[in-house]
């Protein structure tokens, strides 16, 4: 099992240092002067020259990204270039909002979607038809609209939730899960969608197969049979989609955050890109990468646990 853990997390690292490294070079060759980005429109082009050299800018390409690969490897990501701020500072203070959401999101449609998906898949008929609709609706609506809505219907109309702003955990529990209740919702909803449609179709298909009859036929009872054997088989596919859920999330909570004036990492990335802030752009696109990689790697090892095959595969 250990030697199966590792080899998946070689292939991983291997991914993201081929991920960042390719970024680096396109945004430095393609992007947008980052001393520019930093003095803004009105600069002269000698003060623009000046914030190069003191950007290290003008070095070859090659050597800054050896310089700043160098950095993260020592766990220094660097300055923003924008806001002459740690950028590890800028991504730390921010995390709490973002893990927030994107968890919160992610437990919110693991639960509701194998439960909605369970349903469909073992009451067939009207039960299932109307979850058909409301999943068709999940996959189409934007996260956005999906956002704005809540926040005009349950935050300006009734009151019942802020509409912008975030309280942290450690000041106030209640405050916090009141002030991100919203953002999470509408995070979540196409991924409930998507959840409780792949386990559907998976218990269904599983439910067909000759072994489930002839359990049927020796007596056990449906519930059994659909806990203790039909999940087990179902459950893989189900994994990938909710891996593939959290790793949207975290992506999509950028535009939730603005929707509701949440400052996040998504924020963060935002504002970095409109400033041209590489050095911020690189640490984000860092962490999101990383993020990636153990999400996949913990995929794995339960993929693993429940198919002893995929071991040595």
């Amino acid at each position: 099992m250990l030697g199966f853990i590792g080899r998946r997390l070689a292939t991983g690292l291997l991914l993201a240092f081929s991920v960042v490294t390719g970024m680096f070079f396109f945004l430095m060759l393609t992007g947008s002067d980052p001393a520019r980005g930093a003095l803004g429109l009105y600069a002269t082009e000698e003060q623009v020259a000046v914030k190069r050299e003191q950007l290290g800018l003008d070095r070859p390409l090659v050597e800054q990204y050896l310089s700043w690969l160098s950095g993260v490897v020592r766990g220094d990501l660097g300055v923003s270039s924008a806001q002459n701020a740690e950028v590890s500072d800028l991504i730390v203070t921010r995390l709490p909002v973002t893990v927030s959401l994107a968890l919160g999101a992610v437990l919110v449609a693991a639960v509701l979607g194998v439960v909605l998906g369970l349903l469909a898949a073992t009451r067939p008929g009207t039960f299932d038809r109307v979850l058909q609709v409301f999943m068709v609706l999940g996959f189409s609506l934007p996260n956005f609209w999906v956002a704005i809505i809540l926040a005009l219907v349950f935050a300006v109309q009734l009151g019942w939730f802020p509409a912008t702003g975030y309280v942290h955990l450690g000041d106030s529990p209640g405050g916090w899960l009141w002030s991100i209740t919203l953002p999470i919702v509408a995070l979540s909803i196409g991924s409930i969608a998507a959840i409780a449609q792949q386990l559907r179709n998976s218990v269904i298909t599983v439910n067909s197969q000759d072994y489930v009859r002839t359990l049927r036929s020796r007596g056990l009872s449906q519930r059994d049979i659909l806990l203790t054997h039909v999940l087990r088989n179902a459950a893989p596919p189900a994994l990938t989609m909710l891996s593939l859920q959290f790793i949207a999330a975290m992506s999509g909570a950028a535009i939730i955050e603005r929707v509701f004036g949440l400052q996040g990492i998504g924020a963060v990335a935002i504002n970095a890109s409109g400033n041209s802030d590489i050095p911020v752009i690189m640490g984000v696109l860092l962490f999101t990468v990383l993020v990636v990689v153990l999400v996949n790697l913990a995929v794995d090892i339960l993929y693993a646990a429940l198919n002893p095959k995929v071991r040595n595969a």
